[in-house]
């Protein structure tokens, strides 16, 4: 991204200011879409603060489970230490894509060409009693 990019576009990626902001933080780690996460500091009610810097799009659909839940102090350590290993059949995450080529496309939508199957019979119409 362009210094004028990193400056002013927030929807691209973290800031200038917020990369400045995080000087003195704590990186604690990072999953597998490429996200950083730091921690530091206090709010006014003395809850330690947390965040994530997205690998990409600001887009918070791209926030893997279990860091969701770290950033939510849901769990007080990292997702490594504190969660149990993935199990075999648990899918990995994966960002929503509505809005996009790879968005789910029900048969009939204009997108995969408007065709619709054929009605079954089994409908019936309304028709007011007159």
């Amino acid at each position: 991204m362009s210094v004028l990019g990193t400056i002013f576009t927030w929807w691209n990626g973290a800031t200038f200011g917020t990369t400045l902001g995080l000087a003195g933080k704590k990186r604690v780690g990072a999953d597998g879409l490429g996200n950083v996460y730091y921690e530091g500091g206090t709010d006014p009610n003395g809850i330690t603060r947390r965040w994530v810097i997205y690998a990409g799009a600001n887009d918070a659909s791209r926030v893997e489970p279990e860091w969701f839940g770290w950033l939510h102090h849901q769990v007080d350590d990292i997702p490594e230490r504190s969660l149990p290993k993935p199990r075999a059949w648990e899918k990995p995450a994966v960002p929503n894509l509505t809005g996009t080529a790879l968005a789910y496309r029900p048969p009939g939508a204009l997108e995969k060409g408007g065709r619709r199957a054929a009605a079954t019979g089994d409908y019936e119409a309304w028709v007011p009693e007159g």
